[in-house]
Order: structure tokens, then sequence, then C-alpha cells
């Protein structure tokens, strides 16, 4: 591929960070930016301000910002590569600029700001106001993924360190970060920022591309390589090497965030004609013991953070299972084609830690209310440093082995039996799980399957296994009652066939404030 034909050493910019001819490969410039990102990390911060932002910028709106277009006809790369890029303008919610640079083989060139780069629309205010220093606010690549006569978004850098990306026939959803520092702690969350991008340019044929990024922060700065490689699946392998200006309270590595509203497994009303609405509505984990587990989303009444505890995880995501648009009714926001994301660690295990995951309550779906990414062990103090490398891949719903069931849904609703006089506490939930495929396919109803259902703080009862007509699989349902209204019951369930386990582990956390 390009990226290893380009050599790289070192030239003078702002950052101290190009490239001249001479020998090596592309790993050149990535050990080039983390001498720069080592040498940062011994300075001084200095927050990143946009008040030199033309003030008609930041008066913006939501849909005067929309109104700002870019000029497709001068996309970079157009009609050099298969790979086009497309710049965001500044203003609205982005007042800090990126800087954006080039690598055309043995050269880096910075991509300069022109007004003339962009359509502004009905926002005559902006003509004329806006100086040639401006910058950008991030970019997006553009490909041929879908047919060959037109190239799709394909990727966005946009906002802090966040980047989003589809696979074939997907439409946008949940994102992606760099990097995560003290999510849902007392003190706040510290949100890394890419300040600096280097997009190697690719060779015309070429169906792999490569960029590399500057991450800094109050705590943390780092380098980052990004290779993707479009398809069915988008596939990014991500190399990263942080290192800790000062004491991180929580590092949170290969972060993801998406929306959650509600789902089929709801128990707060929300006046809205849409059965669902969420960009995912599960985490699924591959833990280091080989267990598949899956933990339904919820959006609770009260912020609610647990930690899966592993070592050496073998992957994990955020996953938009449901797949059927009758479940959600909504043409518009297409959420039965939002990507499911993946990550799996490359280049040597992580060691002992959690993948944890934070659910934060929401009253609109255009809030990112769920976060998931992996928290180490051990934690970073000012002075180290880290590298880590895994690859990031969206997909549909499958990810779980063939020869494993997968729960397909999650209900839960009052205990209480119908038509009897004796009602019992609001407390008595009715759960139902169903299971579908995997070792369940064409299995005859007579065979003993059955459930191992734990529940910690909280006791189960009638529990049941059955299988469903019309092919829907298998049905496990229970009663459960907390063992008080403060505290919330972790569940945890699996199936099995005469000992031997045959689906993924079912796990919830039940909180009883739901009901209030």
């Amino acid at each position: 591929m390009f990226r290893n034909l380009f050599i790289v050493v070192l030239a003078v910019y702002a950052t101290g960070v190009c490239a001249q001819s001479g020998s090596g490969d592309a790993g050149s410039l990535f050990e080039e930016i983390a001498r720069h990102a080592s040498a940062l990390a011994d300075s001084p911060y200095k927050a990143p301000k946009g008040e030199h932002l033309p003030a008609v910028l930041r008066a913006l709106d939501y849909e005067d910002y929309r109104d700002i277009r870019f000029r497709k006809e001068n996309a970079l790369w157009r009609g050099d590569a298969l790979f086009n890029v497309e710049f965001f303008h500044l203003g609205f919610l982005y007042e800090r600029p990126v800087r954006i640079n080039e690598v055309i083989g043995d050269r880096v060139e910075r991509v300069r700001y022109r007004s003339s780069l962009f359509d502004y629309g009905d926002n005559e205010q902006l003509e004329g106001a806006l100086g040639p220093h401006l910058g950008f606010a991030g970019f997006r690549l553009h490909y041929p993924l879908n047919t060959p006569e037109y190239k799709d978004e394909l990727v966005v850098f946009l906002g802090a360190s966040y980047f989003r990306m589809v696979g074939r026939g997907q439409r946008y959803g949940l994102s992606a970060r760099g990097l995560a520092i003290d999510v849902a702690s007392p003190g706040g969350e510290e949100f890394p920022r890419f300040k600096e991008f280097w997009l190697v340019k690719p060779e015309p044929d070429a169906t792999s591309m490569t960029i590399y990024a500057l991450l800094n922060s109050r705590s943390v700065t780092g380098v980052y390589r990004f290779d993707l490689h479009p398809g069915r699946r988008f596939a990014m392998d991500v190399r990263a090497r942080l290192f800790a200006r000062a004491d991180v309270n929580k590092l949170g590595l290969a972060p993801m965030t998406s929306m959650f509203m509600w789902g089929e497994n709801r128990v707060r009303h929300f006046d809205d004609h849409r059965p669902e609405v969420h960009d995912s509505d599960g985490l699924l984990v591959h833990n280091g013991a080989g267990e598949w587990i899956w933990r339904p989303l919820t959006n609770p009444a009260q912020l609610r953070v647990s930690s899966l505890l592993t070592s050496d995880p073998r992957g994990f995501g955020l996953v938009q299972r449901d797949r059927e648009f009758r479940h959600y009714l909504d043409p518009e926001a297409a959420y039965e084609r939002r990507p499911s994301l993946w990550v799996k660690p490359t280049g040597g295990a992580w060691g002992s830690g959690a993948v944890q995951l934070v659910e934060i309550p929401s009253e609109d779906e255009s809030n990112d209310n769920i976060v998931a990414y992996w928290v180490p062990s051990n934690s970073l103090e000012a002075d180290e440093s880290i590298e880590l490398s895994y690859r990031i891949e969206t997909f549909g719903n499958g990810r779980v082995p063939e020869s494993l069931a997968s729960v397909a849904r999650t209900r839960i609703g009052w205990g209480a039996i119908p038509g009897s006089d004796e009602k019992p506490s609001r407390q008595l939930r009715q759960f139902v799980v169903d299971f579908q495929g995997g070792a369940l396919e064409g299995l005859d109803a007579a065979q003993p399957v059955e459930a191992r259902l734990t529940a910690r703080d909280g006791s189960t009862r009638h529990v049941t296994v059955e299988q469903l007509p019309e092919s829907a699989g298998w049905r496990v349902a229970f009663k459960l009652m907390p063992d008080s209204e403060d505290e919330a019951v972790d569940l945890s369930m699996h199936l099995t066939l005469r000992g031997k386990r045959i689906s993924e582990t079912w796990n919830y956390v039940w909180d009883p404030a739901a009901m209030e």
C-alpha cells in the first residue's frame, strides 16, 4: 500500500512536525509526531480558545450552519484518487480550528482555508467578513463505497476527538472517539481533542489510506495512526501512543458514544408514535475467558456506571442488533441502518481492567447518552506513556459465533397475574427474554433446554423455558423481586442443553428507581 512507499524525516512547521526526503517508511512520521507529543506533554497546557472566531460565525444557529456547504468541485484529490476530502467550516458549536496537512510522497503541505471553497447559502452576513487564516473545523472522506459512480461519505472527523464511520448500506449513527478521560466522574469529564491531522495522499487506485493525528488535552497528549479499509464492514486499524501530562484518574481507551432513548425493554413512558428510538440497543463483550456477554441498553432514571471486569478482552462494542424497520417506523432516521462498532485489541494483550458502560438519563434523541470504553487496571500517572493498537470495525447485528444463540428481545412489565384480585407490589417485575439462532435452530420443542439464572440483590421465581411458535426462537420468562427499593439487581443468564452452554450470556441491571 502507498503508506509504505513515502519517506518522512523532519522539517519545520508550527508543530515542528513535517517530512522531507530520506530513508525510512510511514512509521517515521508516527515517531516524529510522537516526539512532538512527548515534548508537548512536558510543557504547560494551554486551553484552545475560540474567541478569535469572527462574531458572525459564533452567532450562527444550527440551521444557519447547515446552510454552509463545501463545494464538491474543490475536494482535495478530486480526480486523482478514489478518496476525496471535503472540509467543515468553523462556526456554531465548532469554534476551535484544527490544522490539516496533506502528505504527498516526501512532502508535507498545509491545507489552507479559502472562503471560495464554500457555498454560504443564505448567510449573506458572511460574505467578505472572513479572513484567509480562518482554518477548518474538521474534514470528511468520500469513497465509491456503494456504487462506482458515486463517492459516498465514508468517515467524518469533527469535534474534540470524535469520528464517525459507515460500512456499505449504512447510515451514520454512533461515534468513536480517540480518548475518554474521567467520564461520569464527580470532577467532570475532560475532552481531549485532535488539534492537527496529516492526510496521506493515496495512489490513484488505492483502496486504503492513512491518517495521522496529534491529540492534546489538559492531562494527556498523543499520536494516532488510522489505517482505513472501506468495504461492507469498514475497518480502521488504530495505533496510539499516549503521554501523561498529569495523573489521570480514569482513562477510557477505544471509547464509543451512542444514543438510546427507548426500546422493547422500556418501562418509562415517552409520548411518541415510534416503538423504538436508538442508535444502539446493546453492549456486546467478548471477555478474556471467551464468554460472550450481551447487556441491553437502558435510558435510566439516574446516571448509571457499570463495569464488566475481565483480563485481556478479545473485543467489545456497541451494537444495533434490531434491524427491522417496523420496530422503529422512522423512514427519515432509518435507525435500522445505523452501524454497530466493534473494537478488537491487536498487537498485544491489554491486561486486566474492565469494559465500562455509562448510561445517562435523556429526554432528547439528539443527545448521545451512552458511552463504552476500556479502563485498564493500572492508572496512568504524570510522565508515563502507554501504547496500544486495535481495530475498529463496523457491522450489522452479527458477531457472536454461529454455534451460540443470541438474545433477540428483552421485555419487562409488572409481575401481576391478569384477573387476580390480589395485586402484588409494583416492584415485582416480569422479565421475558427471547433467544434465537445457534444451537436452537431446528431444535425440537421437547429438548431439555434450561436457563441458568442468577440475581444479585434480588430473588427470582417462576422461571420457565419454552419454544416459541413460527420459528421465533426460545423464551425464558421469570419474575424478579428486588431485595431493596434502593439497590439495583444484577441479573445474568444463559441457556444450556444437557449441561452444555448454547447461548451468549444475557446480563441486565434492574434498578427499582426506574419505576419512579
